[in-house]
């Protein structure tokens, strides 16, 4: 492959951060967990002492994308308010609390001969993360690498360089209180697309790369990397509603899924309404989202029963909207929904509402997607949610991790031998 010739600032910048995450990921392989949560905990009282410093830095943030037309969903994503940074410094307080992967047992055997084998989780390394305007994941990313024993170098969006440094600033005094190194958390900060480059480029210092984001992002970095990718992120998130379902959990399981965060990756982008109940559910759920200020994109049939829709087009059936708009479509079947999920669908999550036993079970076993549900809202899909603490991410691909990625995900294995002499003979 040709070698793209990166600007000397980016590239100076990743390797000098990269050398450094890979010093401290060696250190932070055999800390005990004692030491890793004492940290966590440091570091969660680091970001509430330094609130004011990272809300002033957001504030400036915030105003400059406001100021550069930026509007929406990413404007909610990027701005931090005091609960949302103790939601941080919860996080990493959770992220304590739970089991240490590192050293887990998943395989052992003896064999014949007298070998002992045996497989345990180990760190990844160094990881890289790419992610937008969400300055929340600096903590949460930071918090997860640690506890599984993982250094790692984030490069969050642009708008947010203010607050991730502020943020960064406060993990590095808690991680310096508690005795561990503060080299264990990177932040790239030369601005511009190419230190993402950069980070995707660098091979010999990062082990494992997860962008967090939209769909330009994850594909710029599954085409452009060097590295191991876990694709995560990208929610175009289904709901059916079944000719047998209970039109009234319905409703209120369709209105959660769409509005109560439509920025997040987990919202729902598109309903499907089986034809038998479209007329008596239609109309209700219409005026209850738009009760919400959503926008409603529909098929033929859908325009027939609800006033003022707009028609949906191909491209509507594709979109991860992550707004107050939904597209809406009438299916005739069961399997017409699995079909057109199957299609459109990003693999995430994707929810059935039904009273038929039958109907739910092929929908689990039939939807391909990280999580499948039955009469609940697609919200749900976080691991938090799952009990499983804070993530890094949302795993869309089926290779080493899939669904919300904890701390299991964020290890490796690797296979010890303990021999008395044994050699092979054949």
């Amino acid at each position: 492959m040709e070698e793209i010739q990166l600007p000397e600032a980016a590239a100076q910048e990743v390797a000098e951060k990269g050398r450094r995450a890979q010093a401290a990921g060696r250190k932070l392989a055999v800390l005990r967990r004692e030491a890793k949560d004492r940290a966590l905990m440091a570091m969660a009282d680091a970001l509430l002492a330094h609130q004011e410093e990272i809300l002033a830095a957001n504030r400036e943030d915030h105003e400059a994308a406001a100021a550069a037309g930026r509007t929406g969903a990413l404007l909610d994503r990027l701005k931090l308010t005091p609960a949302r940074i103790e939601g941080m410094a919860r996080g990493l307080r959770s992220v304590a609390a739970l089991p240490d992967p590192v050293g887990e047992g998943v395989f052992r055997t003896v064999r014949p001969n007298g070998l002992v084998v045996e497989q345990v989780r180990v760190p990844l390394g160094v990881v890289g993360i790419i992610y937008e305007a969400r300055p929340n994941v600096t903590a949460d990313a930071a918090g997860l690498c640690l506890k599984a024993g993982n250094a790692v170098i984030l490069r969050g969006g642009h708008e947010a360089l203010r607050s991730n440094t502020a943020i960064v600033r406060a993990l590095h005094a808690g991680l310096t209180t508690a005795g561990v190194t503060p080299e264990a958390v990177q932040l790239l900060e030369v601005p511009g697309r190419e230190s993402a480059q950069a980070l995707m480029h660098a091979r010999e210092y990062v082990d494992v790369l997860i962008p967090r984001g939209g769909a330009g992002l994850i594909q710029t970095v599954v085409r452009e990397a060097r590295i191991p990718v876990i694709e995560t992120g990208v929610g175009h998130c289904h709901t059916f509603v079944d000719a047998t379902a209970d039109l009234r959990r319905a409703l209120d399981i369709v209105v959660n899924a769409k509005c109560q965060r439509p920025s997040v990756c987990n919202a729902m982008e598109t309903l499907l309404v089986h034809r038998d109940v479209a007329a008596s559910f239609l109309p209700r759920a219409a005026a209850l989202l738009r009760e919400h200020g959503v926008e409603l994109r529909g098929c033929p049939r859908t325009q027939e029963l609800v006033d003022d829709v707009r028609p949906a087009t191909a491209e509507d059936w594709y979109t991860e909207y992550l707004d107050l708009v939904l597209a809406v479509r009438v299916v005739d079947s069961l399997d017409e929904a699995i079909d057109h999920i199957n299609r459109y669908g990003s693999r995430h999550s994707e929810a059935i509402v039904t009273n038929d036993y039958t109907a739910a079970q092929r929908f689990l076993d039939e939807v391909d997607a990280a999580c499948v549900y039955v009469n609940a809202s697609t919200r749900f899909s976080d691991g938090e949610q799952f009990g499983m603490g804070a993530e890094i991410g949302i795993s869309t691909q089926k290779l080493h991790a899939r669904g919300p990625m904890g701390l299991r995900e964020l290890t490796t294995v690797k296979f010890r031998v303990y021999g008395s002499g044994q050699i092979r003979e054949s």
